[in-house]
């Protein structure tokens, strides 16, 4: 097996042996990049000079005995955490050139782990968008199949695992950016509790919805990922002061009465013939491993894509407007006068569907109609997430499909949005709710693409989630499988 196909638990071990060195861990990922790139089109920025000096900084850490499970691990940033000293653009023309002064948080502690930072991850422009066909930079590919999306606004992170680009990666999820590229790339991908994750010098798309968590090749990396990112920090003000477990000590495999709740409203007409089967089959694994079901209803859910495109609008209109050719980013020089100048940096920075939820969020917040608009989806809001601490009274985790169809074809919904939004429309009510969910492999549909299936655990039941989740693992080969590019 080369380097750069192992798991990072994989890597660690023989790290902690010395059998291969950081050095040699990162010359293969990198080699590996080299040989895909122009393919999958993953990366906005890599940086080799800085990884292999990592790498080398790592290897003498190991040599002295000062080893953490990140220690030497290539890893691969979503272009939405700030990195001193590495270009940051969210994947934005009005961020092309921006060298950010200082680490984002969950940068700072990977960083302080020893990992190696192989570079920076292609994404949705400012995460808007479920394909990763808005970013300036230009459009990621599945490596599943090249004509399709890996999902968004991750879609960098997610295709990077599957194309064993990073042993990896880290995203943020605002309405299901984590958790829907990782069942496109089948991999897995893991949406903490709002406030488990610091987002500070996380670019901001909407502050009370946006979450940082894992994309990884297995759900023992995401444990240890997790491990490595969560926990208080008093810099982000929403950051929850709770002790940080050890995650990877939940992954017993037993689940053994689990009750596990089935909401008729995520079994849907509309739903995929084949993720519909590839969630009967993981019903059934997980019967077979000792797991109870129960049926139960989320009445609410029927309202989360407009709740969702009220609040997560407004935050961005609010969140975007620092954005304006002053003090950082896209500056238009033939400007005649400050409103020109501010009016045509915008205009040229930002790109279409930026725009269109800026527009969006302006109008919801505007007098005469935030209360209409803004304040009504917030009312909404709380019920959606009243229905999730009603039904985790009496279930542990929730079974649902990640999306109702396996990754599109790119340009496919380009230009029609309201079928792109519906995408994320079992992802949606987890970031409304707050709560914690996860997606795993769970299949593989007739033209070869991945299915995953989603758990959704209580706030702060990322312990449970992720045992959960590591018992269907264990029980089934998906995650065994296969990008065709690898």
């Amino acid at each position: 097996m080369e380097l750069y196909e192992l798991t990072l638990h994989e890597l660690h071990e023989l790290l902690k042996k010395r059998e291969v060195s950081s050095v040699d861990a990162t010359k293969a990922l990198l080699s590996r990049i080299d040989a895909v790139e122009d393919r999958v089109k993953s990366f906005i920025t890599v940086t080799p000079e800085e990884a292999l000096k990592n790498a080398e900084e790592a290897d003498k850490r190991i040599a002295s005995g000062e080893m953490d499970l990140l220690t030497g691990i290539p890893v691969a940033l979503k272009d939405i955490f700030l990195t001193k000293g590495i270009r940051t653009t969210c994947a934005s023309k009005i961020l092309s050139n921006f060298i950010p002064p200082y680490d984002a948080t969950a940068t700072a502690r990977l960083k302080e782990r020893g990992m190696v930072l192989l570079g920076k991850l292609n994404q949705d422009e400012f995460a808007m968008g479920s394909s990763t066909e808005t970013s300036w930079f230009g459009k990621t590919r599945n490596p599943w199949n090249l004509d399709c999306i890996p999902g968004g606004s991750s879609g960098g992170s997610a295709a990077a695992i599957a194309a064993q680009q990073a042993t990896a990666t880290l995203g943020t999820d605002t309405g299901g950016s984590i958790r829907q590229p990782a069942c496109h790339c089948g991999c897995v991908g893991l949406k903490p509790t709002y406030g488990r994750v610091s987002r500070y010098g996380v670019i901001a798309f909407a502050s009370s919805l946006d979450q940082v968590g894992p994309i990884t090749r297995d759900v023992t990396d995401s444990a240890i990922m997790l491990g490595a990112v969560a926990g208080y920090d008093p810099q982000d003000s929403t950051s929850v002061n709770i002790p940080v477990p050890d995650y990877r000590k939940a992954l017993t495999g037993d689940v053994k009465g689990l009750r596990i709740g089935l909401p008729r409203e995520y079994f849907i007409e509309g739903l995929d013939p084949e993720v519909k089967k590839a969630m009967d089959e993981s019903i059934a694994t997980f019967r077979s491993l000792g797991a109870e079901f129960v049926e139960m209803s989320l009445p609410h859910t029927d309202y989360a894509i407009a709740v969702y495109y009220l609040v997560a609008t407004a935050e961005a209109s609010s969140n975007l407007a620092r954005y304006d050719g002053v003090r950082f980013g896209h500056r238009n020089q033939d400007a005649r006068g400050l409103l020109d100048m501010y009016m045509v940096s915008r205009d040229e920075g930002f790109g279409a569907e930026v725009k269109r939820r800026i527009m969006l969020g302006t109008y919801a917040l505007s007098s005469g109609y935030y209360d209409a608009y803004y304040l009504k989806a917030q009312k909404a809001r709380t019920l959606i997430m009243q229905d999730f601490i009603k039904a985790f009274e009496s279930v542990d985790v929730i079974l649902t499909p990640v999306t109702p169809t396996p990754a599109f074809r790119i340009g496919e919904k380009a230009n029609d949005p309201l079928q792109m939004y519906l995408s994320d429309i079992f992802t949606i009510p987890v970031n409304l709710a707050g709560t914690c969910g996860i997606s795993v492999p769970a299949g593989i549909s007739s033209d070869g693409l991945p299915i995953g299936l989603q758990l959704i655990g209580k706030h702060f039941g990322e312990e449970t989630l992720l045992r959960a989740a590591h018992a269907f693992e264990q029980a089934t080969e998906w995650h065994k499988r296969k990008a065709s590019i690898a």
